[in-house]
Parts: C-alpha cells; structure tokens; sequence
C-alpha cells in the first residue's frame, strides 16, 4: 500500500524566526482530503562531549517548559548552514569547547507535527578555548559522571529527547 500523502494546497499561517506554521490541504491514500498542521523548521544540531566518563551537560530554562532542563550543548541551524558547523559554533558557543566532531545520528523529536532534524555529533578531539553564550542566552555547564547521567534520564531528571538518544548511541559502543 503506498502510504504517501499528495500536498494539494499549502498555506502559510505563521513565519516567525525560527519557525513557519502551514496548514496544508493534502489527498490522502484512499484519496480522501484532509488538512495537516505542522510546523517547518530549519533543524538543529548537538554535541555529546564525554570527558573522563564525564557528559558535558549545559542546565537551560526552557520557557515553553517552565524549567531548567539539562541538555548536551545545541542550537538551531541558520538558513542553509551545514549542521556540523552549527554543531560546532554551538558548542563553542556554550561551553567554550572546540572539538572535532564525528556524526553520530539524526533524531525527528517530534514527527508528528514538525519537520524538524536534529543532527547528533560525538566530540572527538577537544580543547576549552572559552565560552561566548549569544546575547540573552544563560546557561551552566556541568561535567557529570555517566553512569549519574544514566539514572538521571532512568529517573526522569532528563527528558530532553537529543540529550536521552546520544547519551544511550554512546553507551551502545557509538556503534
């Protein structure tokens, strides 16, 4: 069965700066029409720095949350920039860090209304240099023991899907 759904009208309801929300008229397989909301983002990228069997974990306020989360270091991609650099000046950016970067994996976090891709690297080769947060950006970074970082997703302390998916690829061998 082709499962694929035919875009039939776009329209754009919202372009903000990081994100655009659509509403699409789209066919169906049985070629019923229906209408799809979701949001087209330009993607992101990620770091799992491990140091000593230390996890590099930035604490951040995430408004849409209400709370201090902890995440590895990540931020969004700019128009047509390639996620390694994102990673990168990320990273930099956040915890002072400069490594080289190996791909670890890409995560869709929430396919169901978003187009959103989060390209997940491992930090190889690394030295501080000294961080430069963007403006309004606060944050504190963490070096935390992996196995405290293992029971503190098993626990709930850390939801954040980027931060859960590369610290479990990294424990199944960066395989």
């Amino acid at each position: 069965m082709n499962l694929t759904e035919k875009t039939l009208k776009r329209n754009t309801v919202y372009e903000g700066r990081i994100l655009r929300l659509n509403v699409d008229e789209v066919q169906l397989p049985d070629g019923a029409k229906s209408e799809r909301e979701y949001i087209k983002h330009s993607g992101g990228a990620a770091v799992l720095l491990v140091k000593d069997g230390k996890v590099l974990l930035v604490r951040q306020y995430r408004y849409a949350y209400g709370k201090v989360l902890y995440e590895i270091p990540a931020g969004k991609l700019n128009a047509g920039e390639d996620a390694a650099v994102a990673a990168a000046r990320e990273l930099e950016e956040e915890t002072g860090y400069r490594a080289e970067l190996s791909h670890a994996l890409d995560i869709f976090p929430t396919p169901g209304y978003t187009n959103e891709v989060i390209r997940i690297y491992f930090a190889d080769k690394f030295e501080y240099k000294g961080s430069n947060p963007d403006d309004g950006e606060f944050l504190e970074c963490e070096f935390i023991e992996l196995e405290k970082v293992l029971q503190m997703i098993e626990c709930g302390l850390i939801c954040d899907a980027k931060t859960v998916a590369a610290v479990y690829k990294y424990c199944l061998g960066r395989k």
